[in-house]
């Protein structure tokens, strides 16, 4: 049999024009793209699925083919999420205008949002008003402490299954929260406070594995291209909660800002919507707007 047979893998990651992936048996390939991708201006990323003809010797390999990816974000370039774990916790206060602008950025990017509340021994209260304004969402939420191991379990069968990030404020415990889960020590990078662009770092995604599990080690999620191309009236269809209201507004379409006989206002006003979730949509429709306003700058 010859030894360059095409195999199919994962590339876990990619610097300088190389690219490192895995096959079924663990071992890691180094290989270059081949022309053609550079014509049809695809350049692969972590956590694609790929066929490639590994090298000989000291020669490297070929990344032949790059198949369909389920998920893409641009920075990082990765590939191929499944879920993206978004962590709080007591301790710091969360943010969850960054939390639901994560959300945001995962739901348009085909990838599944997670919500973990850490340090739940701390405060158990906190899960539960994440529990109540996010109930609708119909997403996983788990209620996690890694000091005590509560939740721990639940957790390990949320990250199999696929390629799995995890996202939040420093301090939350996410690389506590994976260790514990996984195993696996990282890095975790972090967004910053003011949810516009990663922290600057030299680091390269890269997949780590641990048994059945699968985590993106990244350095962050740039936030600068989130609004790009999306129009103002669509943001409101990556909120669940405000579905059942569609159709009874005054007017149509309706932004559900400060438009009269707002069927979404008047649901938050009785109690029936969270109103502080509905704030943070206002805000983040005032940055979807302005980002509209100024898309060809």
């Amino acid at each position: 049999m010859s030894e360059n047979i095409a195999l199919q893998g994962v590339i876990v990651k990619g610097v300088g024009g190389l690219y490192y992936a895995r096959d079924p048996e663990g071992q890691v390939h180094v290989l270059r793209a081949k022309g053609k991708f550079r014509k049809q201006r695809i350049t692969p990323m972590v956590g694609d699925q790929v066929y490639f003809t590994p090298g000989t010797g000291d020669e490297h390999g070929w990344v032949d083919e790059i198949l369909p990816r389920e998920s893409e974000l641009i920075r990082p370039p990765v590939a191929n999420i499944r879920h993206i774990v978004l962590v709080v916790a007591p301790e710091p206060a969360p943010d969850f205008l960054l939390i639901d602008t994560l959300i945001v950025m995962a739901v348009r990017q085909g990838i599944q949002p997670a919500m973990v509340v850490n340090k739940c021994d701390l405060d158990s209260g906190l899960f539960d008003t994440v529990a109540r304004d996010y109930a609708q969402l119909n997403i996983p939420m788990l209620k996690v402490s890694a000091q005590t191991g509560e939740g721990i379990e639940a957790l390990q069968d949320l990250l199999r299954g696929g390629i799995c990030c995890f996202a939040g404020q420093s301090g939350v415990g996410k690389s506590t929260l994976l260790s514990a889960a996984t195993g696996l020590e990282l890095q975790t990078g972090e967004i910053s406070k003011k949810i516009s662009r990663g922290k600057h770092t030299t680091r390269h995604a890269e997949l780590m594995f641990s048994g059945d599990f699968c985590v993106l080690d990244t350095p962050g999620f740039s936030l600068l291209e989130l609004w790009e191309g999306l129009e103002p009236i669509q943001l409101k269809d990556y909120y669940p909660e405000f579905f059942p209201y569609e159709g009874e507004c005054r007017f149509a379409p309706c932004y559900h800002l400060s438009e009269p006989g707002c069927a979404v206002l008047e649901a938050t006003r009785t109690g029936k919507l969270s109103a502080a979730r509905v704030e943070r949509y206002h805000q983040l429709l005032k940055k979807v707007q302005e980002a509209w306003r100024n898309r060809y700058d």
